[in-house]
């Protein structure tokens, strides 16, 4: 399939897994170039196929995490997604740590599986906005940016990228950005890269969380 994000199944469950595979593979947009079921197996199947973006259950036999960690290193071109029934906020930050571009639970739809697949393939990093939520509550007594390094930073940002960053911190996408700022993508994903220089953080996750923060602090109105 011309132009098909390739993607590789790695989970332990056979009917968990096989239904996330048909999914995959009634939508024309993605093709499914093989499964696993273990740690090992994935890590194998991401140097074999180099596909596109994996799909690994955090609770593989061998570790999903760990073999998120081996994937990054020995194929760092390979988007991966945890999968995960676990709303632990240590694990969370553990495989977003470990690599992983996206932590989804599974009790989301499957259409909002294929829309955090297709856009992580795009180049952002997704997470569950109440996980999100959740980590920046227990992690204010240690964030490294102080509250008055917070307020400059986002004081510097112009008038559409606080709209856009106010937009990120409710869990939007760029595309659900794009259509409630009448712009296109490509322009959101422009600002996206200023928003994500100014704040000096590395991803959309950081960002979110920050802004987050910002606007329980009063900063951010």
């Amino acid at each position: 399939m011309l132009n098909a994000i390739r993607i590789v199944v790695v989970d332990d469950h056979p009917l968990w897994r096989a239904g996330v595979t048909s999914m995959l593979k009634d939508d024309p947009a993605f093709e499914v170039v093989a499964e696993g079921r273990t740690a090992k197996e994935g890590v194998r199947l991401a140097a074999n196929f180099h596909p596109d973006l994996m799909l690994l259950d955090v609770s593989l036999e061998g570790g999903g995490i760990r073999a998120a960690q081996t994937i990054s290193v020995d194929s760092p071109a390979v988007k991966v997604v945890m999968l995960t029934v676990s709303e632990d906020e240590e694990t969370v930050l553990a495989a977003l740590s470990a690599g992983a571009k996206g932590y989804v639970l599974k009790g989301v739809s499957g259409r909002q599986l294929l829309d955090i697949v297709k856009n992580v393939h795009a180049g952002e990093t997704y997470i569950t906005p109440a996980l999100a939520s959740a980590i920046l509550i227990d992690s204010r007594e240690t964030r490294h940016q102080k509250p008055c390094e917070r307020s400059s930073a986002i004081k510097s940002l112009s008038k559409r990228e606080l709209q856009i960053l106010k937009q990120l911190a409710k869990g939007q996408s760029n595309r659900q950005i794009a259509e409630e700022l009448f712009l296109s993508e490509k322009t959101i994903k422009h600002y996206m890269t200023n928003i994500l220089q100014k704040l000096h953080v590395r991803n959309r996750v950081e960002a979110a969380l920050l802004a987050q923060e910002a606007n329980f602090e009063g900063v951010l109105h």
